[in-house]
């Protein structure tokens, strides 16, 4: 197996404030679980770390993810690892107020001949035409 390529060295106090963030529950699932992947993979712990692959079957989780945060902890420290990053291409694309004003006169209009209605798909297809 080859070196590891992010070693995780963690202070006393970083190691407290993860263990108080890990058994008092109140934080966001995935925060939790990053929290608890860094304190198995810190090599300030008397056995030295775990591996990948024994974080992974004790908190089933991918290695892929252990890997990660083991990166975005030693190349942006503990705050950063905890917190998911922002996919900035997932945020939803908004309409601005003329296709807004557009979007709302159509659909108060008369539905086309044949619908008694409008419907989601009838509207985006207009809109799109």
């Amino acid at each position: 197996m080859p070196a590891k390529r992010y070693i995780v060295s963690l202070t006393e106090e970083e190691r407290q404030s993860l263990e108080k963030l890990t058994t008092t529950g109140k934080a966001a699932a995935k925060k939790i679980n990053h929290a608890r992947i860094i304190l198995k993979a810190d090599i300030n712990q008397t056995d030295g770390g775990w591996t990948d692959s024994e974080i992974s079957k004790a908190l089933n989780i991918s290695t892929r993810t252990i890997e990660r945060v083991r990166q975005r902890f030693v190349e942006e420290g503990l705050e950063k690892a905890l917190t998911p990053r922002r996919n900035p291409s997932s945020q939803l694309r908004r309409i601005d107020g003329e296709a807004s004003a557009h979007l709302i006169a159509l659909a108060c209009s008369q539905a086309p001949t044949g619908y008694s209605r409008w419907t989601l798909r009838l509207l985006a297809d207009q809109m799109v035409v």
